[in-house]
């Protein structure tokens, strides 16, 4: 038996990349987990390749009825949720002049109002299940700030803080919060870089999306002490000279 056996999880972005290794992962140590997304061909061969107490769901994260519904299906099937990580995400790029607001706004909107509603609308569950946790994926633009970006950093840090407060929240609930903190991992977000843009790192590589759901389980399932914390993996990018960011499309 899996040390999650008795788990329920709901992974946002779980059709690929970060998300889709961390459903792996979840699945893989016995938890029932819910493959959610919108890009439902790549969903559902996810959750079919779990098997077992694992379901896709289409869910855009920007939507409270969507959460709604999501939580509401996860109860009826397979219990009150316990888990919950919320790693979907997008990225655009612009400066902060040439960024449009329907841009602006679309990335925020994913990135911090998605998250934001996947805990209000898990909380209740997670009271029912007893406890739990719920790991938010933030960044290493959450730390700090890379130009281009201004949306996906502004979004970053918000959730970066909204962790720390949704964790005093449910703490009396026993439920942890955290922030895990990734920085260039091999993702199709990453996909317009060559190695050269982790060069100059400590450790010079792209991490992969395994490593980060191996930090998502170690959050879960052992960091039992830890709330409100952050969790980072990066290279070593922040203890040393970090490459200039550039727009792959330069």
């Amino acid at each position: 038996m899996g040390r999650l056996s008795e788990q329920v999880a709901i992974v946002t972005g779980g059709a690929g990349g970060i998300g889709a290794a961390v459903a792996r992962l979840l699945a893989g140590e016995g938890a029932a987990v819910v493959v959610a997304d919108i890009r439902d061909a790549e969903g559902a061969e996810v959750a079919a390749e779990l098997g077992g107490r694992c379901r896709y769901l289409r869910l855009d994260v920007s939507s409270e009825d969507g959460w709604r519904r999501a939580v509401g299906e996860t109860e009826r099937e397979l219990g009150a949720v316990s888990v919950l990580v919320n790693n979907a995400g997008i990225m655009e790029w612009g400066s902060m002049e040439e960024q449009s607001l329907e841009s602006f706004r679309r990335v925020i909107e994913v990135n911090l109002l998605g998250a934001w509603l996947g805990m209000r609308a898990v909380a209740p569950s997670l009271r029912r299940a007893g406890g739990g946790v719920i790991v938010n994926m933030s960044s290493l633009a959450g730390l700090t700030a890379y130009a281009g970006v201004g949306a996906y950093v502004a979004g970053k840090w918000g959730l970066r803080g909204l962790t720390k407060t949704a964790a005093l929240e449910l703490a009396p609930d026993r439920v942890r919060v955290c922030s895990v903190h990734p920085g260039a991992i091999r993702t199709r977000m990453t996909a317009g870089f060559d190695e050269s843009y982790v060069s100059g790192q400590p450790v010079p590589r792209f991490g992969e999306p395994e490593e980060v759901a191996r930090m998502v389980l170690f959050v879960v399932a052992d960091a039992t002490f830890s709330t409100g914390s952050e969790f980072v993996l990066d290279g070593g990018i922040l203890a040393g000279p970090a490459p200039t960011v550039l727009n792959p499309a330069d």
